[in-house]
């Protein structure tokens, strides 16, 4: 199988897709962008000072002609009226006119709103902004996808052949099953986006009724509840499921003998962030696997929210990463 990053950066190639970076500033960002460009794989917005932006493009030997430079501070009048006008209606009376201009000053809010106003295809952020600058104003203003309640982080997991989706490992410290079942279709429509193709195993501590508790009851009615929301997804959707039972064939033939998932799933919905978390890290450090994300679902629009620890590379494939998100 080929690599993730080849295979998106194939299928974004000549898409004219653009995303935005608020940290335009940083020197991670920019080393980014402009080799996201030169490989004409999408355009890139920097957002921040344009001095500074130009300081640290001279410093680093960027050449960053052609690549869109726009501070939110100095924007066109009229152009961010609009964007005022749009956020204010998009906030259907929570927030006003003041407020809209004092959260267009800010890089993520101002990202967030060329995305909303279909401006660009995606943002990234997150190189310099804890996760909840980035992830807040796209839960104000792009908010939730259809269907969908929650957000959720899922990681790709691969090595070698082998590819996995885990979820949510990033998000939601506890769900319940509505939330679980959203969980589960998005993380199948991830699945689509990295070339897999779904089989969804709801996890749990017990395989079809071995073990009786509520927390099994929930993975039931989750299970039940994600078949309902996509029932073009409902033959590839099963549990209560044990990890065992869910990725070893024999296992699950033994233990689930009636399952078209069990043995064979790709994909693995965990019952709580505890659980995932734990999960994703021991298939990292034990298993070897490469963690890929976290990767924001549920959004309406594409947007990626990088580790303060980001390197270059780093930052260059998410970019990738979320502007695969805009084709789907």
């Amino acid at each position: 199988m080929a690599d993730i990053f080849e295979e998106l950066a194939s299928k974004i190639k000549e898409k004219n897709l653009t995303v935005v970076f608020p940290e335009g500033e940083d020197v991670r960002v920019q080393g980014a962008a402009v080799r996201l460009q030169k490989d004409g794989l999408l355009t890139p917005i920097l957002l921040g000072n344009v001095e500074e932006i130009k300081a640290t493009a001279q410093e680093n030997n960027f050449d960053i002609q052609g690549l869109e430079i726009i501070d939110p501070i100095t924007y066109d009048a009229n152009k961010l009226e609009e964007l005022v006008a749009k956020l204010v209606k998009r906030r259907n009376g929570k927030t006003d006119e003041q407020t809209a201009r004092k959260w267009l000053q800010d890089v993520n809010y101002f990202g967030t709103m060329l995305v909303y106003a279909k401006k660009a295809d995606a943002m990234v952020s997150g190189a310099a902004h804890p996760t909840g600058d980035t992830v807040r104003p796209a839960l104000q203003i792009i908010k939730t996808a259809p269907g969908s309640s929650h957000i959720s982080g899922a990681f790709v997991m691969q090595k070698g052949d082998e590819r996995y989706v885990f979820a949510d490992a990033a998000i939601n410290i506890e769900i319940d099953a509505q939330v679980m079942a959203e969980i589960a279709v998005q993380s199948a429509q991830t699945a689509k986006i990295f070339g897999i193709d779904p089989r969804v195993a709801m996890l749990s501590f017990s395989t079809k009724g071995s073990a009786k508790h509520e927390l099994v009851d929930k993975v039931v009615e989750a299970t039940k509840i994600a078949k309902e929301l996509a029932p073009d997804l409902a033959d590839v959707i099963d549990g209560e499921l044990q990890f065992d039972a869910a990725f070893v064939e024999s296992v699950g033939a033994s233990k689930a003998p009636e399952s078209k998932v069990a043995g064979h799933a790709n994909v693995f919905v965990f019952p709580s962030l505890e659980a995932g978390n734990i999960g994703y890290k021991i298939a990292q450090r034990l298993g070897g696997f490469e963690a890929i994300g976290p990767i924001l679902q549920g959004l309406a629009a594409p947007v990626s929210d990088l580790s303060r620890g980001a390197n270059e590379e780093d930052v260059y494939k998410v970019a990738i990463l979320t502007a695969a998100q805009a084709l789907s």
